[in-house]
């Protein structure tokens, strides 16, 4: 599912070290849904409590790395998208607990 969002982070890492490449998004799947996903995971991290802690968390001791701030949005929007799909699939409204758990990736 995120990667049909085009929400996975890859990088072309091809001879190179990790630390020279920087992950961006695949940008496989749907734009819209994308954009509407990263937008509304920078509000939630500004204004709402429990993605704000989320998204903190992901940023600690990690400050000086390159696009930090934008690689957690992602992950936040990642995230939303998962809980949304949850909340669909099982018929059930908005359960708090589900910022706790850790996303589904198939393999």
């Amino acid at each position: 599912m995120i990667q049909l969002a085009g929400l996975d982070l890859n990088a072309s890492r091809s001879g190179k070290k990790s630390q020279e490449k920087v992950p961006v998004i695949s940008k496989r799947g749907d734009a819209e849904l994308r954009y509407g996903l990263y937008q509304a995971a920078l509000i939630a991290s500004y204004h709402n409590d429990a993605f704000r802690r989320i998204y903190n968390r992901m940023l600690e001791g990690r400050q000086g790395e390159r696009v930090i701030k934008t690689k957690a949005r992602v992950k936040i929007a990642a995230k939303m998208l998962e809980i949304a799909w949850t909340m669909l699939k099982n018929n059930e409204s908005f359960n708090p607990n589900y910022l706790l758990a850790e996303p589904v990736h198939p393999r």
